[in-house]
């Protein structure tokens, strides 16, 4: 992409960040905003030289808040801030999640209530621009204000720590020399509004939106494929019964199927059909749109987030002063990724149901365990035990995590969203959820062709977009006709789930 994204703390979408997170898209601060970065941090001057107390200004931060240091000690505080915040715990955090750190910590600093040195904001453009990625740990924040991980990018401004430039993990110095960047000298505030933002947790929502919003699209296509192997009633995904309901998700789960489905066998009547599927499939596009509805939530205070301060003080340069703040409070985002990770725990369930359904001719109709050679060939009979696994780990992450909090620095800090943690485990269920819908597509797959050998004409009328769907990943997996390691099919259904492949299938079939 080309075009360059003009930041200026208030017009951030999402689809603007996925672009400058996945598609390396360039960014450039909005000059019209930096005499109001200048104005904010003017205040801060203004505030020291007449001696008033400023938390993180002229006094220490957390239980720290009354400990008071002279002008003279700026520049040495702020670099032992970063120093002594740089807390974080392996794993590192992906080359994407420190792009959406960079890039939302950037545009809500240019909100003007920071008081960062703009010349600190132009490293933030540059590192983006350039491939500058600080080696920032994924574990250790609590979600307010994500000090102990954002640090570590801090760490790199000041020329310290490892960075990934060019896909290779050097010392940040030496990417920055090899850039004709110096490291950046602090001053006032610098330090805190460097380390103290939200940005960390919220990254991680950046990758669950995106992450949950392709998971959506393909569950429902999965699920459609395998509507196909059962033989089931398209009834519970029309129009009207959905429409006269009024749940947004639900709506549009239900009409991404039709379309899916058009063309297929499954229009033409059929004696045999059941008159209801159980729930599992009868509800499924309700279901995944109880995930959307979740994830609109999300979406919608994660962009109000992105695109405001958090910063603690919070500069109100048109009064000339600071205010303390509770800004940094991030529940309402953290409660919706809580929601979320629900959600998805309960389409997990579904195509766990669906699995067990698939396999028994009570409901299909076809050989216990699809299998295409009774007793010769076993199948997807223990496979189960694979499936209830991964769903039980889904219920166990989908535990709250906002509740679970500790008080902490001497009791000043006796609050806690967990923003960061909720993220870190949802993104581990949509992960499981990857290799419990490549399963899926294994078991769809298998009794879609086994309906088709029934059939006299041995054809068998797929929808516009289940139809290139099976056919992408019969690429490669292959129709399961005598028993193998079925360890491989799963890694390999999984890779081309994550990769994209079967994405692509579908929204290439989708707009055909």
């Amino acid at each position: 992409m080309d075009d360059i994204l003009l930041l200026n703390g208030k017009e951030l979408t999402l689809e603007d960040l996925f672009s400058v997170v996945y598609h390396r898209r360039k960014v450039k601060i909005n000059p019209e905003v930096i005499p109001l970065v200048d104005r904010a941090r003017q205040v801060l001057f203004d505030m020291a030289a007449s001696g008033k107390p400023v938390y993180g200004l002229n006094h220490g931060v957390g239980w720290n808040k009354d400990r008071e240091f002279s002008q003279d000690f700026f520049e040495q505080y702020n670099r032992n801030l970063i120093n002594s915040h740089s807390l974080g715990v392996a794993p590192f955090a992906s080359v994407e999640e420190v792009r959406a750190m960079m890039c939302i910590r950037l545009n809500t600093a240019l909100c003007g209530r920071t008081g960062i040195s703009s010349s600190i904001l132009k490293m933030y453009e540059e590192f983006l621009n350039r491939g500058i990625h600080p080696r920032a740990l994924r574990r250790g924040a609590v979600g307010e204000g994500d000090v102990s991980t954002m640090s570590l990018i801090g760490q790199a401004i000041i020329g310290q720590g490892e960075v990934e430039y060019h896909g290779e993990i050097v010392p940040a110095i030496d990417a920055l020399h090899a850039e004709g960047m110096e490291p950046a000298i602090l001053g006032p505030k610098d330090g805190l509004s460097i380390v103290s933002s939200n940005a960390q947790g919220e990254s991680m929502v950046v990758l669950l939106v995106k992450e949950v919003e392709d998971l959506i699209k393909l569950s429902n296509a999965v699920y459609c494929l395998h509507l196909e192997g059962l033989n089931g009633g398209l009834q519970p995904l029309g129009e009207r019964v959905n429409e006269v309901r009024g749940l947004p998700g639900q709506i549009h789960c239900a009409a991404e199927c039709r379309r899916f489905l058009e063309g297929s066998y499954l229009e033409q009547p059929d004696s045999k059909r059941a008159l209801q599927d159980p729930l599992s499939f009868r509800c499924a596009a309700a279901i995944n749109g109880s995930v959307y509805d979740a994830l609109d939530y999300v979406k919608k205070f994660l962009a109000l987030q992105i695109n405001r301060t958090d910063d603690n003080p919070c500069i109100l340069y048109e009064e000339g002063t600071t205010s303390v703040s509770p800004n940094f409070e991030v529940t309402t985002l953290s409660l919706g990724v809580d929601m979320l990770a629900s959600a998805l725990c309960h389409m997990s369930h579904a195509i766990t149901n669906r699995l067990y359904k698939i396999v028994d001719p009570g409901f299909t109709g076809l050989t216990r365990f699809l299998t295409p050679h009774e007793v010769k060939t076993i199948a997807f009979s223990t496979i189960q035990k694979t499936i209830a696994a991964l769903d039980a780990e889904n219920r166990w992450l989908s535990n709250t995590t906002t509740a679970d909090i500790t008080s902490f620095a001497n009791g000043i800090e006796d609050h806690a969203s967990n923003l960061p943690l909720a993220g870190l485990r949802s993104l581990r269920i949509v992960d499981n959820i990857r290799y419990m819908l490549g399963i899926e597509m294994m078991h769809a797959a298998q009794a879609v062709e086994m309906r088709r050998d029934l059939r006299a004409d041995n054809l068998l009328k797929l929808g516009k977009v289940t139809g290139p769907l099976k056919n992408a990943y019969r690429q490669t997996i292959l129709y399961y006709d005598t028993d193998r390691n079925l360890s491989i099919d799963i890694e390999k259904s999984y890779q081309v789930i994550k990769n994209g492949t079967l994405l692509k299938a579908v929204e290439e079939a989708e707009g055909a």
